[in-house]
């Protein structure tokens, strides 16, 4: 493929919606992959629905995500502005364009007229209500009105919009990569209102001129926008302009099959059953690795191949594999146990060093040394595989930063016998004696007592962990005695072997 041009072309509404992430995904793996553009447009016409610092938010979460645009609001670009409400002047020269052609029409029907024909529907047996080639017949339009009665309402300053003037009878097809070969039929279609009262375009005008103007090569939105694409096609067809190809991206739901809206669980104090949050700065807080984010909602309606049963993929393996045709049509389900896992993946499979730089804050805020990047990067190393989130480094960590406040009662419950302390005291005595302070030389040490005094290298593993850590499970224990030295080991053995027999 060649000059690939994709869009993310959010409104500023409020919150980022893990929908509208996963299209910006999309956009950003297809254009990466095929060497292409990847532009943020913000599409902010509607006023009335616009929310103060929604777009910094947005731009915010794709910084975050690692999903920044080539092309955007803080990037520049030749075909800029970026922002729908700087580019008024364009969409009304197009609406000009059309009214010139006979192609668009003014109406001037107020909200009231517009009730009253809805309502009169209603009560003829029309389940749903279109300003059509039937209803636009019968109203206030620069149709049905004479060139004059036009001329002095807009003189009289009545307020108008203009209308596309949608075909009677006739076919509209496309298609979709996605969604395959879908036929709309114009009855079905309203005449759209392309130029608002307040001279503010509404999405079908501008989400056309823009993409046709910014030279967009694909269209990556979705589903919801499906039943607009005969609307978009007419204006195509009306500026003589070659339409892009679509990709309409199946919805996501809730477990319970719903829709995910925050509509339903703002108010409440905790998530309801069936129920999870669409919004991706949630994701944010609770600690999730954007890796294992992107990776989750890459995996909501695609999927890698047949027979290919890889679950986890970095950014870069997804841009590798990343295709349009691999889309599923049908709804995805959002699982969070999935992304729980996959989470713990990612924290697994991170670079030990990098993870360390990201562990850091949390040592520093409670206090904790780590005395040297190396050691940090070792201890890194020994737990990742046992995180299931960054926050809880510090938790199952600490003491190897610092020793043991408190001893795991269960674990002294279950796994501290009579003999357990002097067990204890007779293993410091023997790593003492060690010139090599390894995994191996302290494993072979304490398998020699057990052999020596007749009893499992387990009943003598569980008090020195216990002892060492305070807790009953962790890493491998030779290994976490290596890294935390011959001094800090004989020194906890000892105090454990002093202090757990008074908590039984």
């Amino acid at each position: 493929m060649s000059n690939i041009r994709v869009r993310f072309a959010p409104s500023p509404t409020g919150f980022v919606h893990i929908g509208g992430l996963r299209t910006a995904l999309y956009n950003f793996l297809f254009a990466k992959k095929h060497g292409g553009t990847f532009i943020l447009r913000i599409e902010d016409t509607d006023q009335s629905r616009f929310v103060e610092g929604a777009t910094e938010n947005l731009i915010s979460v794709l910084e975050w995500a690692g999903l920044v645009p080539d092309e955007g609001p803080k990037q520049g670009g030749s075909v800029g502005p970026y922002f729908q409400s700087q580019r008024t002047e364009i969409y009304q020269k197009y609406a000009q364009q059309l009214l010139d052609k006979g192609q668009a029409y003014y109406a001037f029907d107020t909200p009231d007229e517009l009730e009253a024909k809805r309502e009169q529907l209603r009560k003829s047996g029309q389940s749903s209500y279109r300003y059509n080639f039937q209803v636009r017949q019968q109203m206030r339009n620069s149709l049905t009105m004479s060139e004059a009665e036009v001329k002095a309402a807009i003189a009289a300053g009545v307020p108008y919009v203009i209308r596309l003037l949608v075909p009677e009878a006739r076919q509209f097809e496309v298609d979709d990569v996605v969604r395959g070969h879908v036929v709309f039929d114009s009855r079905e279609v309203d005449d759209q209102v392309l130029l608002k009262s307040d001279g503010f375009p509404t999405y079908h005008l501008a989400n056309v001129v823009d993409d046709h103007l910014m030279q967009i090569s694909h269209v990556i939105r979705g589903e919801e926008w499906l039943s607009s694409v005969p609307k978009h096609l007419q204006l195509y067809e009306y500026f003589g302009w070659q339409p892009p190809v679509m990709a309409h991206l199946p919805l996501i739901f809730n477990p319970d099959g719903s829709k995910m809206s925050k509509r339903d669980i703002q108010a409440l104090d905790e998530m309801p059953s069936g129920k999870v949050d669409p919004d991706v700065a949630s994701y944010i807080k609770k600690g999730y690795e954007k890796e294992a984010l992107l990776n989750y909602i890459a995996l909501l309606g695609w999927n890698p191949g047949e027979g290919d049963e890889r679950q986890a993929f970095t950014l870069q393996e997804l841009i590798q594999e990343f295709s349009l045709e691999r889309i599923n049509k049908s709804a995805a389900i959002f699982d969070i146990k999935k992304l729980n896992w996959l989470n713990g993946e990612h924290l697994s499979n991170g670079d030990a060093t990098r993870l360390a730089e990201q562990f850091k804050p949390d040592l520093v805020a409670k206090g904790l040394d780590y005395s040297s990047d190396e050691y940090l990067i070792k201890v890194v190393g020994l737990l990742k595989s046992r995180l299931h989130f960054a926050h809880e480094f510090v938790t199952i960590g600490s003491y190897f930063f610092a020793d043991p406040a408190h001893y795991d009662l269960e674990g002294v419950k279950k796994r501290w016998q009579q003999d357990s302390a002097n067990l204890l005291l007779e293993f410091s005595d023997e790593i003492y004696k060690l010139a090599a302070f390894t995994a191996q030389e302290t494993e072979s040490a304490l398998r020699q007592i057990g052999e020596r005094r007749g009893v499992s290298a387990g009943k003598i593993i569980h008090p020195v962990r216990l002892a060492a850590t305070g807790l009953s499970v962790g890493p491998g224990l030779f290994e976490l005695l290596e890294l935390l030295g011959k001094e800090t080991v004989m020194r906890r053995l000892k105090k454990g072997a002093e202090i757990i027999p008074t908590l039984i």
